[in-house]
C-alpha cells in the first residue's frame, strides 16, 4: 500500500471517529432532553396583590401611669384584725376596716402596698396603700421637633409591653403640648392606651408607635421579593401558570406584608414562597397557601 494511500485512509477514519462522537453525543444529549423535560413544573405558593393600609410611624418610649390613683396610710394599732387585702376592689367596696372607721374604695381598680419592706411602707407603725385605675393606661412621650406638624389629638398609637410578649395595646394620643422643648428639641405627647384587662402595669415602660399618613396601598408578602442592591424584583404568574420575574418599587414594610408604589395591579398573581425553585418564564403548578 502506497504511502499516501495510508495516511488517506488514517485521515478518513480520524473524521469518521469524530463523527460517531459528536452524532453519538447528540444523540445521548438529546434522549436526556426529553427524558426531563418532561418533568412536572415545580408547586409554588401563590399570592394575590391586595390593598392593605399602611402608615408612616413614630417610635417612641414612655412609662405607664394609670388613669386614677390614690394612697392610703393606714395606722396599725387602728386595725381590727390582721390585714387582708383584696386584688381588686369596686367603687364603693370597702378596703380596710378600721377601729375608727372604713377607708371605702372611690373608684375600681387594683389593691397593693407601696414597697414590700417596713422602711418603704412608711413605718413600723403604719401601712400606706395604693389603689390604681389602670383601666386606661397614660404614657407622655417625647417626640422629636421634626414630627410637630402631623402630631394630633386622636392620631392612633399601637403600645408594646415586654412583659406580655407579641400583643399589641391600641390606643390614641390624648394631648399635643402647644410648644416645642427648646432643651430637648421635643414635643410633650401624651398618649391613652386601652387596657380592659389590667395586663398593663403603671410604671412599666411601653414601646409606643404613632401612625400617621394613613393610606390603602398595594400588599404583598415580604417573602415574594427579591432585593438586588436597590432594585426589587418579584415573580408574575400569568394565567397560563408561566412565572416572569419583574421590577418592582417598594415603600414601607408592616407585619409581614411590603407596600407596592409600582409595577404590580390589584388582583395580579405573584409567588409568594419558594422563590429558589423558579426560573424565569417557567411554568410552576401554582398553589395557595
Amino acid at each position: 500500500m502506497k504511502k499516501t494511500t495510508k495516511i488517506t485512509l488514517i485521515i478518513t477514519i480520524f473524521f469518521l471517529i469524530i463523527t460517531i462522537v459528536i452524532v453519538g453525543r447528540t444523540l445521548v444529549g438529546n434522549h436526556f432532553k426529553k427524558k426531563f423535560s418532561k418533568r412536572p413544573p415545580p408547586s409554588i405558593i401563590i399570592s394575590e396583590v391586595i390593598k392593605n393600609e399602611f402608615s408612616d410611624n413614630i417610635e417612641s418610649f414612655g412609662t405607664a401611669i394609670a388613669k386614677k390613683t390614690q394612697t392610703f396610710r393606714v395606722e396599725r394599732k387602728n386595725l381590727l384584725s390582721d390585714l387582708d387585702l383584696k386584688d381588686f376592689v369596686e367603687k364603693g367596696d370597702i378596703i380596710v376596716k378600721l377601729k375608727d372607721r372604713n377607708i371605702i374604695a372611690p373608684f375600681d381598680g387594683v389593691l397593693g402596698f407601696r414597697g414590700i419592706t417596713e422602711d418603704v411602707l412608711g413605718s413600723e407603725n403604719s401601712i400606706i396603700l395604693t389603689l390604681d385605675d389602670s383601666s386606661e393606661i397614660y404614657a407622655d412621650l417625647k417626640i422629636p421637633e421634626n414630627f410637630a406638624t402631623v402630631l394630633k389629638k386622636g392620631l392612633k398609637v399601637k403600645a408594646k409591653f415586654s412583659g406580655i410578649k407579641d400583643k399589641i395595646f391600641i390606643g390614641e394620643v390624648e394631648g399635643v403640648a402647644s410648644r416645642v422643648n427648646a432643651e430637648t428639641r421635643s414635643v410633650l405627647t401624651r398618649v391613652k392606651i386601652d387596657n380592659p384587662n389590667y395586663e398593663l402595669i403603671p410604671g412599666s415602660l411601653l414601646e409606643v408607635t404613632l401612625g400617621f399618613n394613613k393610606r390603602n396601598s398595594l400588599s404583598i408578602p415580604d417573602t415574594s421579593i427579591i432585593l438586588e442592591g436597590n432594585k426589587a424584583y418579584v415573580y408574575k404568574v400569568s394565567e397560563d401558570n408561566i412565572a416572569s420575574r419583574l421590577e418592582i418599587k417598594i415603600g414601607l414594610r408592616d407585619d409581614g406584608n411590603v407596600e407596592v408604589i409600582s409595577g404590580l395591579n390589584s388582583g395580579d398573581i405573584i409567588v409568594a414562597e419558594g422563590l429558589k425553585k423558579v426560573r424565569p418564564n417557567s411554568k410552576i403548578k401554582p398553589l395557595s397557601k
